[in-house]
């Protein structure tokens, strides 16, 4: 049985890979054999699946950022298009990705109509879309759509959509990750040291929008705090260069890491990091955050214009639709401010101890763990 995955950007490629590996295993028992084709990236492809491109570092988020990447993503369409019109496969599971993934689902549905599309992790416009048009398009490419917050099941079933809320694939990840002792035991952080952990980029363009502020506010930081020190988990190889060039240019005493990324998470007192998956990570390791972003000035202007808003941007706080780690969005995320609430996290203990029991509270909304094989008992169902 041939299916075909469609994800992008780095936090699709790991939940795309965390779905793989459930895939397998439940066909594995139900003696049915499988043949997975994807478009995503190096997670992913370790799990055995035929890669017909890489998607990892072609994401961005934004009107104008996402202008360069444009022609990249058509040929990248173009190409699995073809792929599928000549290998028509039994499934198709779209994550995330919504622009390529409505084309997609809009294909399959054209050209090959008895396929069923899966929607697993539909596009957050359950947050933040101004647009019903597409919340339309993701009921109609999709015979069955597998939520994994609450609240998106909630909005897709009160709008006709089959749902299954099968809970976040991260509750699987972090089941068997280390302890802050053990992580810090394997990195060699002493009980003296303040290990802050500077998460600036999964996109390219965040390289350029939030990397300098989150290296001006450690650099701010370690100049307070002398034992301090940084670690930084690498997202993307060809990410290395410009971070190590930043390293040197604010003169931080940092460690990029990009093996035991997971470790580097575990062991910090605390993370200033972006908007992101990582920030469910972080929460179920139980390291407060602070979570920041911004977009082109002329992006936010349109945004601004067209009334786009939304309640909350990290996942944590989109969970229970509340304040639960500090956000500082545009104009508010400067480095003065991000100094500000990250040394009142580090020496408020009533502060950090809030933040640490709503994230438990958080917990209970994501699931038990076999979220991905729940996942992937829908879609071998659909099969």
């Amino acid at each position: 049985m041939r299916i075909f995955i469609s994800t992008g950007e780095v936090s699709g490629d790991l939940q795309g890979a965390l779905l793989i590996e459930g895939l397998y295993r439940q066909a594995a028992a139900a003696g049915i054999k499988l043949d997975i084709v994807a478009l995503g990236g190096d997670r992913m492809a370790a799990t055995g699946a035929t890669m017909l491109a890489n998607t990892s570092g072609i994401g961005s988020m934004g009107l104008l950022e996402s202008l360069p990447f444009v022609l990249p993503i058509l040929q990248v369409q173009r190409r699995a298009k073809q792929y599928l019109q000549a290998n028509p496969p039994d499934l198709v599971v779209l994550i995330d990705y919504m622009g390529s993934n409505l084309s997609f689902g809009s294909y399959i549905k054209r050209r090959l109509p008895s396929v069923p599309v899966v929607y697993y992790i539909s596009p957050q416009v359950w947050v933040w879309s101004p647009f019903p048009q597409d919340t339309k398009r993701i009921i109609e490419i999709s015979d069955r759509l597998l939520a994994i917050f609450p609240g998106e099941a909630t909005y897709f079933q009160k709008r006709g959509a089959s749902v299954a809320l099968v809970g976040h694939p991260l509750v699987d990840r972090m089941a068997t990750a280390p302890s802050r002792e053990e992580a810090r035991q394997a990195l060699g952080i002493g009980s003296e040291q303040t290990a802050i952990a500077l998460i600036p980029a999964s996109r390219p363009q965040e390289l350029k929008y939030l990397m300098p502020v989150i290296f001006e506010a450690a650099k701010a930081i370690q100049d307070k705090l002398p034992q301090v020190h940084f670690w930084i988990p690498l997202s993307l190889e060809a990410y290395r260069q410009k971070i190590e060039a930043a390293i040197q240019k604010y003169d931080l005493n940092a460690t990029l890491v990009s093996e035991k990324t997971q470790q580097v998470l575990a062991a910090a007192d605390l993370a200033i990091t972006k908007s992101g998956t990582v920030n469910l990570e972080l929460a179920l390791l139980n390291v407060p955050q602070v979570v920041i972003y911004r977009l082109s000035a002329l992006t936010y202007l349109i945004a601004r214009l067209f009334k786009f808003s939304i309640p909350f941007m990290s996942p944590p706080n989109l969970v229970l639709m509340r304040s639960i780690v500090p956000e500082l969005l545009q104009e508010q995320a400067t480095s003065e401010n991000i100094v500000d609430v990250a040394l009142e996290i580090l020496f408020n203990s009533e502060r950090r101890e809030q933040i640490l029991a709503d994230y438990q509270e958080m917990r209970l909304s994501l699931g038990e763990v076999g979220v991905c094989d729940r996942a992937a008992k829908e879609i071998l169902q659909l099969l």
